[in-house]
């Protein structure tokens, strides 16, 4: 299989490609972050009951990892720029689809659509994160991360004062539906096209995960579990075990959220300074603490201060993971597809387990359960180590992988 060419391995062309994938990561958050601020116009549209939320609010996670391992098909099929501009462009579109679902069946199809673009396109832009970050030859895959969660925050800053103003969901998100549509189209028609050799076999339309990539996954699922559970639980637990005011219990949130999102646009420096296992393990050890002050806390600071190391400690969970199982899998985007529908898996399992725990004994137990988890980053490191022959590996501080050949990357695809 044929590496990129010169052109594109040239600064200004890697500085571009990368620009594009950022931008990309950015609308796919602003997607997720409108959604999100609509979420109770749908509810009280529809009568639904909390239940009846949940069970609808469960569809995007089970459309997404039904169709995520169709992605690899698709872009070995349409090559990475096509397959990008189709799957985000869908994405978007569908962000209109909730708002105009006249009951909860149709409410369930539409999230069911939802989710298996957003896990799509997840994968995609994730393997071409990874193509950029071999270009580079330097860690880029946490910045690119944050500026998902960066986009998540524009989408709310929007989507809030349309909610307080009374707008109709459907004009809403029709609009923001159109907008990020466009955007997404004309991002992904700069996208770095990456198709696979002539020789190379199309991988299966379903398969279950390379078995790097559930090692892999099963870090992400620690993280990601830690994560769904502490954003969905930590203002619960400020108001009823740390006995806060709604105010201060929305505190914890923020806290959580803010640093998550910061850490993750600063966390490629600390991957270039320390290498990703070390990043990761230094990680886990922050998360732990975190974990440790929300379990003893019995006030409301100490309790703000843990969930906001927890937010730091698990910033780069994923990043790292999605960059490692690209790196090693026999086949990049299948290997990703398989750490993505584990991750997938964990924040679907997680609001509902520490719900259940909680119910049969305790909040606090429920993060006994948490942090016993990023303890697991700590011990589970090694595994997102850069493989052989990896740019990041020789530039990165990132372990005994060697020097890359001349033109830059382990030899994966050919570019054009």
């Amino acid at each position: 299989m044929q590496s990129s060419d010169a052109v594109d391995r040239a600064p200004g062309a890697v500085r571009r490609a990368h620009l594009t994938i950022a931008t990309a990561f950015a609308v796919h958050g602003a997607v997720s972050g409108t959604f999100a601020t609509r979420i109770p116009w749908i509810k009280d549209q529809l009568h639904l009951s909390a239940g009846e939320l949940g069970l609808a609010l469960v569809c995007p996670a089970v459309g997404s990892s039904l169709l995520m391992p169709l992605a690899g098909r698709l872009m070995h099929k349409l090559g990475s720029r096509a397959a990008l501009r189709l799957l985000l462009g869908l994405w978007c579109a569908a962000l209109a689809l909730p708002a105009l679902a006249p009951g909860l069946p149709w409410l369930c199809v539409a999230l069911l659509v939802f989710g298996a673009s957003a896990g799509t396109a997840d994968v995609v832009m994730n393997a071409l994160g990874v193509e950029v970050e071999e270009r580079k030859g330097k860690s880029i895959m946490s910045g690119l991360h944050g500026m998902w969660s960066v986009g998540t925050l524009v989408g709310a800053a929007i989507g809030v004062p349309a909610a307080h103003a009374g707008l109709d969901a459907r004009i809403h998100l029709g609009v923001m539906a159109a907008v990020l549509t466009t955007v997404a189209l004309l991002v992904g028609g700069r996208a770095p096209d990456v198709r696979p050799a002539p020789d190379e076999e199309a991988p299966p339309r379903f398969a279950l995960p390379p078995r790097s990539a559930l090692v892999i996954g099963a870090i992400g699922f620690c993280g990601v579990f830690a994560e769904g559970g502490s954003s969905d639980w930590c203002a619960v637990y400020l108001r009823d075990i740390a006995h806060a005011s709604p105010a201060i219990a929305a505190l914890a949130y923020t806290a959580f959220s803010c640093t998550m999102a910061i850490t993750r646009l600063l966390g490629d420096f600390a991957v270039r300074q320390l290498g990703a296992v070390t990043a990761l393990r230094s990680g886990g050890v922050i998360a732990t603490t975190g974990g440790l002050l929300v379990v003893l806390a019995r006030s409301p600071a100490p309790a703000i201060a843990g969930f906001a190391l927890l937010g730091v400690g698990i910033s780069v969970v994923v990043p790292l993971c999605f960059a490692a199982a690209g790196r090693r899998g026999p086949v990049p985007s299948q290997a990703i597809a398989g750490v993505a529908t584990v991750t997938y898996t964990s924040g679907l399992v997680a609001p509902a387990a520490i719900g259940a725990i909680a119910g049969a004994s305790s909040l606090t137990v429920s993060f006994v359960l948490v942090t016993v988890l990023t303890l697991g980053l700590v011990l589970g490191a090694g595994v997102v180590g850069p493989g052989r022959g990896s740019r990041v590996a020789a530039e990165s501080g990132g372990g005994g992988g060697r020097r890359a050949t001349a033109d830059g990357a382990a030899p994966a695809a050919r570019v054009e």
